[in-house]
Order: C-alpha cells, then sequence, then structure tokens
C-alpha cells in the first residue's frame, strides 16, 4: 500500500520543484507552525506564484491572504506574504518577497493570477504602502479616500498618528466615503443624494436603460 504524503511533505516535494524550475529565484525556506516558507526574489516573484497556480503538479488554486510584515529592526527588509492553498492536494504554502525599506515598496499585482487578490492587495496598500504595479483599482480600502496621514501600520506612523485627535475627529466628521465608492460597493438607496453629480448621471442613465 503506497504512503499518502502529509501535507507538510507535499509543501517540501513543491520547493523541491521550484528550485529545479526557478534555480536561485527561490531563497531561504523554513517550517514554522507546520507549514513550509519560501522567499523568492523580487523579480521574478510573479512568474514564480503563477507556475504555482498553473502547473498541473502544484495547483496552488486559492489565494488565502496577502499581507505585509516590517519589522522592528530597520536593517530587515519590508516583506509581503503571500499564503496559498492547494485544494486538490491540500497542501499550504507560504511565501514572501523582501523590499528594500529605502527604495520603491512595489510588486507586480497577482490580480492576473487570482481574482481574490484585488481587495487584498488595496488593504496591503492601505495599511503599508506597497504599490501593486498593474492593479486595476489600487486605492483604499480600511481608511477613507482622502486621508493623508500615510499609511497606518508602517513602524514609523505614530501611536496616535500625525494629528491631533481634534483635527482627526474633525476631518472624519467632515468625510464622504461614500461618494468614492463603487457602484457595485455602494448602497444607492442610502447614500443617492451624496454622490457626485457625474455618478448621478450615470445612474439616471442606468435607470433609462442607457449605457453610461
Amino acid at each position: 500500500m503506497t504512503a499518502v504524503a502529509t501535507p507538510l511533505e507535499g509543501a517540501a516535494a513543491t520547493v523541491d520543484a521550484m528550485r529545479a524550475a526557478f534555480g536561485d529565484s527561490i531563497g531561504r525556506t523554513s517550517q514554522f507552525a507546520g507549514q513550509q516558507v519560501v522567499s523568492l526574489a523580487a523579480e521574478r516573484a510573479h512568474e514564480i506564484l503563477a507556475w504555482l497556480q498553473s502547473d498541473p503538479e502544484q495547483r496552488f488554486d486559492y489565494l488565502t491572504d496577502i499581507t505585509a510584515v516590517e519589522y522592528r529592526d530597520a536593517e530587515r527588509p519590508l516583506e509581503v506574504v503571500y499564503q496559498l492553498r492547494s485544494l486538490a492536494r491540500r497542501v499550504d504554502l507560504r511565501l514572501k518577497i523582501a523590499l528594500d525599506p529605502d527604495g520603491p515598496l512595489a510588486v507586480a499585482t497577482v490580480t492576473d493570477i487570482w481574482k481574490g487578490a484585488e481587495w487584498l492587495e488595496r488593504e496591503v496598500w492601505d495599511m503599508f504602502g506597497v504599490t501593486f504595479r498593474g492593479h486595476g483599482d489600487l486605492r483604499r480600502i480600511l481608511m477613507w479616500e482622502g486621508y493623508s496621514e500615510g499609511h497606518p501600520l508602517r513602524k514609523s506612523f505614530p501611536l496616535r498618528g500625525h494629528r491631533s485627535r481634534a483635527e482627526q475627529t474633525r476631518q472624519a466628521l467632515a468625510a464622504n466615503p461614500e461618494a468614492h465608492y463603487s457602484l457595485e460597493e455602494l448602497s444607492i438607496a442610502d447614500a443617492y443624494q451624496e454622490l457626485p453629480a457625474d455618478m448621478r448621471a450615470r445612474l439616471a442613465a442606468r435607470e433609462r436603460g442607457e449605457t453610461p
């Protein structure tokens, strides 16, 4: 009877296949909390992630999460972290891309690989300031549109923010976040009158059966 590989053994086999396919672009590997963790060279990361999704032997078809980590040690790079799962193989894989904190914090979008990356990348941009090149709608998702204090999960961000509590409260009360939502995200009945004039015109055209 052939023994069935455990999830961790399956992840280790994936790492071996990655090294065979991409050589030195696969960096340090480790195991943490029962998962295989792999560092990727930033310049080939998109290619590697696409291969993990499309290769029939790998089939990492589920993007569980995208986040970022910035360490207190200023010498360590900020990392973008991808959590993948192969549903058919029941294998999890964590991949990290190190970015130079003194350079541009940017990586290629993976929305062309996993559609579910759209909002995840927006959250990382909002909280950490990482730009995802090629993302079709990279804007804030947790903080309101027009929020100008920076990216709240960066280590350089003050605990109480850059502005006084009174100024933060004033700006929050004056904000009109509904006006910046897409039609799909917005409850029209609750916020129609607060929409910009051009959006109200598009909605009226849609009601008339016209193409806005």
